[in-house]
């Protein structure tokens, strides 16, 4: 399916999934480009960020956000270029983050934009490294797990567009930094250039053993984006008054109920109070909106100059949106997710 000019394409959510998402979840629409109204912008979709959060999205259940209705273009994090303009201020062509959500074109009022100018190196940046992901991994830690020199930590999906941050970070602060991820050339990749002390792969047999070993004297922060068997191989090896910052927990997001097994709820709970862990969760603009600029002022020069590195996985056309979306879900995205829509 080839995107014609000045032609609207784009994903409509049209059943809730049980477990991962099929092709029958979504349906593909086509029509006329919007047109804008007195107040509104009229953008051109380039860039769509793909999310683990998107999943949560689909479920009609209570959470942080209402989720996306049937008939409704699924929501996303957009960069995007005004197409047309009725607003003061605002210029075709010029660069803005928005919530475009999965289409080519969206309409949008002046607030609900973030202005960025009409000349970027790296537009999708302001998806990852400068935009969400980034801004997690900065607050989470340097508020939540508050690293000191001498600390050890532990990030899951540690090559992901925040375990790969929370790495970096982590360093900078003088941690021992112990990543986990899936597979061999992800963990290669961890050490060599992200520059962290090791890195596991969780699917290893021995993969308990192992984090035992790179953590000889325990555990003092664990950045938790993951769940599953890999924060159960962390939490005993906390230490009293660890801190657990908590943006996530992707292995659960197409279970339909809770894993079999026994209830761990009183062994974590009693730990948490002998040890005084914190254990906390956060969602970033909600809690943290009014630190956005701070963290754009002291990231942006580190990842101009290569001092923070960052990895991308560009997908072409916005008809490959529900498989890429399966694939981070899955584990089997490197890098932060996009889709290049334009």
């Amino acid at each position: 399916m080839s995107t014609a000019e000045k032609t609207y394409q784009g994903w409509q959510l049209t059943q809730r999934p049980s477990g991962e998402p099929t092709e029958q979840c979504f349906s593909w629409v086509t029509g006329e480009r919007p047109s804008p109204k007195q107040g509104e912008l009229l953008l051109s979709t380039e860039y769509l960020s793909l999310d683990p959060y998107m999943r949560g999205r689909m479920n009609d259940g209570e959470s942080y956000a209402p989720p996306v209705q049937l008939g409704e273009v699924m929501v996303g994090g957009t960069v995007s270029r005004v197409e047309l303009s009725t607003v003061e201020g605002f210029e075709v062509g010029d660069w803005v983050l928005s919530q475009g959500g999965w289409q080519n074109y969206s309409l949008a009022k002046p607030q609900e934009v973030v202005k960025l100018g009409q000349t970027l190196a790296h537009p999708s940046y302001a998806l990852g490294i400068l935009g969400m992901p980034g801004f997690t991994a900065y607050m989470g830690l340097t508020d939540i797990g508050k690293p000191k020199a001498g600390d050890t930590l532990v990030v899951g999906a540690a090559t992901g567009p925040v375990g790969a941050t929370v790495g970096q970070l982590a360093k900078r602060f003088g941690c021992h930094v112990v990543g986990v991820a899936g597979g061999e050339e992800k963990c290669r990749y961890a050490v060599e250039v992200l520059g962290l002390d090791h890195c596991i792969d969780h699917r290893a047999e021995d993969f308990d053993q192992q984090l035992v070993k790179a953590c000889p004297q325990g555990i003092d922060i664990y950045f938790e984006n993951v769940g599953g068997k890999v924060f159960e191989a962390v939490f005993p090896r906390l230490n009293p008054r660890a801190r657990v910052p908590v943006c996530g927990a992707v292995s659960y997001y197409n279970h339909t109920e809770l894993p079999a097994g026994p209830d761990k709820t009183p062994y974590i709970l009693t730990q948490l109070i002998k040890k005084r862990i914190l254990l906390q969760g956060f969602i970033i603009f909600a809690d943290y909106a009014d630190h956005y600029a701070n963290f754009l002022s002291t990231m942006t020069p580190w990842v101009e100059e290569g001092e923070i590195h960052y990895r991308e996985q560009v997908i072409e056309g916005l008809e490959q949106a529900p498989e890429a979306l399966n694939k981070v879900l899955r584990g089997e995205s490197f890098g932060k997710m996009v889709i290049k829509v334009s």
